[in-house]
């Protein structure tokens, strides 16, 4: 049984968000067009704004780790609180409520690498990095997708070589996410060119500030510079850092991938969700179409769309939290 009540926990979170944070006025939480263009809405935000951005990202989620909600299903052993899946939603739900820095930094280090580090690290390795990366002492990215290797993932040709306790990575990732912030690295490399290529690749967590490491911006059309390329030139990676299996890493990256859908379509993705259909209804009702046959009907749709999205994301969660990899189901969740 749960050292806490739902309610007891239900007042633990609301007093912290009332220290930590701002409610949203309810009225205004949802108003369609305040301060919001055509433009504004794709601005993109420049690499100075976004550390600071990050820092008072990092300022909040710290507080939430001390205050005993920064994991609060995990593991005991590595800071988690051991609630169930319920206790979750209700912080999420309560959290949704209030005005925080922006958590989309941390999406990829706690929806992805995180289990990932959980299920095939060592014990050394979990114990150096699962707290942190909660607290988000640490920042995590993924490396996985290569000029060559995009869609078909396992053609990827990012080299590792064994050299006594250690691996020595040579090679490039791109479309890397946050690198540029990033403390740690999943990487998926090529470790035997002779197997099959879904069977010569094994998993490592990499440090990013290590020698040898290479962020580089990739800028795109719109001049922004969202993503990253990252080169690995005669990088060193202890094999205690090595995840699973020597050329165990396809399993390595399914349980990345399949964590992925999890978190994305549990609404990671900062925007996804019944916010975006109160605001989609907002919208309807600026432009004085509530009273339309037809549009109510498609929003309608919608609604129930969402709401049946909403209860296959939660048996898939539930499925998680009993200990099983996600399914299938999450690719719908995704998409």
């Amino acid at each position: 049984m749960p050292d806490v009540t739902i309610e007891q926990f239900r007042e633990e979170v609301v007093a912290f968000l009332d220290a930590h944070a701002t409610p949203k006025e309810a009225e205004k939480a949802f108003e369609w067009g305040e301060g919001e263009d055509e433009v504004s809405l794709f601005e993109e935000v420049d690499r100075q704004t976004e550390l600071a951005q990050l820092a008072e990202a990092k300022a909040f989620r710290a507080a939430r780790y001390d205050a005993g909600l920064g994991w609060i299903g995990g593991p005991a052993r590595y800071g988690g609180r051991e609630l169930p899946n319920a206790y979750d939603r209700l912080y999420t739900q309560l959290e949704g409520r209030y005005a925080v820095p922006p958590q989309g930094f941390f999406g990829i280090g706690l929806g992805m690498v995180a289990p990932t580090i959980l299920a095939h690290a060592t014990d050394e390795v979990r114990d150096l990095y699962l707290a942190k990366l909660h607290r988000v002492d640490l920042v995590a990215c993924q490396l996985f997708s290569e000029p060559g290797a995009g869609s078909d993932l396992a053609g990827l040709q990012t080299r590792a070589d064994r050299d006594g306790d250690e691996w020595i990575l040579n090679g490039q990732k791109v479309w890397t996410s946050g690198a540029h912030y990033s403390d740690i690295g999943e990487v998926i490399c090529r470790t035997d060119p002779d197997q099959p290529k879904h069977k010569g690749l094994t998993g490592f967590v990499v440090d990013m500030h290590a020698p040898g490491v290479e962020v580089r911006p990739l800028r795109q059309m719109t001049g922004g510079a969202s993503f990253n390329e990252v080169f690995f030139t005669d990088v060193r990676v202890p094999d205690g850092h090595r995840l699973g299996d020597v050329n165990q890493g396809w399993t390595v990256a399914l349980t990345t991938l399949m964590n992925e859908r999890a978190s994305i379509g549990a609404g990671g993705g900062g925007g996804s969700g019944l916010g975006n259909v109160t605001r989609l209804t907002e919208m309807v009702r600026h432009y004085g179409l509530d009273d339309d046959l037809v549009t109510r009907q498609e929003l309608m749709k919608v609604y129930i769309g969402f709401q049946v999205a909403k209860y296959t994301n939660q048996r898939a969660m539930d499925k998680i939290k009993s200990g099983q990899l996600p399914g299938p189901e999450m690719s719908i969740a995704k998409l």
